[in-house]
């Protein structure tokens, strides 16, 4: 036999050998990269704001969480026995409160954030209004595009509005008045997308 045929004779094993070496071995590869995620954004991990109480009209408010909105069960405090038209005063700034209030903890930490400054309030009709609008403190046009979406989709779908979707909103005093709508683009864009509105003609 000549040599290089024993020298190849006896490298087989060895490469066999180093060959089985090779495999996954899965027990002593490090794997510890952290632990998994806990938390599923925009999914707050316990009650917020006022949703606490037992008592109050329950409602929906939209904060932003991540490049869009995302509704958020709270409840607002109406007295028994109020007149529906004061009703629905007090429901639109119970809303507008609850916008402007810091999210609870759970909610930060699920990304959770609002534009809606404090101090903003809201009166009914004046007296060439349409019965249905609504007058801000802070016209409506000088809130940021946040904000607005946040105003205009919480209060468009509420016991404060007919609930279709719009709302009539004005600044203070005969500042005029627009019907501003909340639609998908908006919910989903409001950084970028501004509430579709019209121009209200007074009574």
């Amino acid at each position: 036999m000549r040599p290089g045929t024993v020298r190849g004779l006896l490298a087989a094993p060895l490469l066999a050998a180093l060959l089985s070496g090779c495999g996954i071995r899965p027990t002593e590869v490090p794997t510890d990269f952290g632990g998994a995620p806990s938390r599923v954004p925009c999914t707050p991990s316990g009650p917020g704001v006022s949703t606490q109480s037992s008592q109050g009209v329950p409602v929906q408010v939209f904060l932003l969480c991540g490049s869009s909105l995302a509704a958020v069960d709270r409840t607002v405090r109406v007295p028994e026995g109020t007149p529906d038209e004061r009703r629905r005063v007090i429901v639109a700034q119970g809303l507008l409160d609850q916008l402007a209030a810091s999210p609870s903890a759970g909610q930060k930490a699920a990304g959770y954030t609002t534009y809606v400054p404090g101090g903003l309030s809201v009166t009914g009709p004046g007296r060439k209004d349409p019965e249905d609008a609504l007058r801000l403190s802070t016209a409506p046009e000088k809130l940021t595009s946040y904000a607005l979406a946040q105003v205009v989709c919480t209060l468009s779908d509420s016991a404060a509005t007919e609930g279709d979707g719009s709302v009539i909103l004005g600044g203070p005093g005969t500042a005029p008045l627009r019907r501003y709508e909340c639609t998908d683009d908006v919910r989903n864009r409001p950084g970028t997308t501004e509430p579709p509105s019209g121009e209200v003609t007074a009574g």
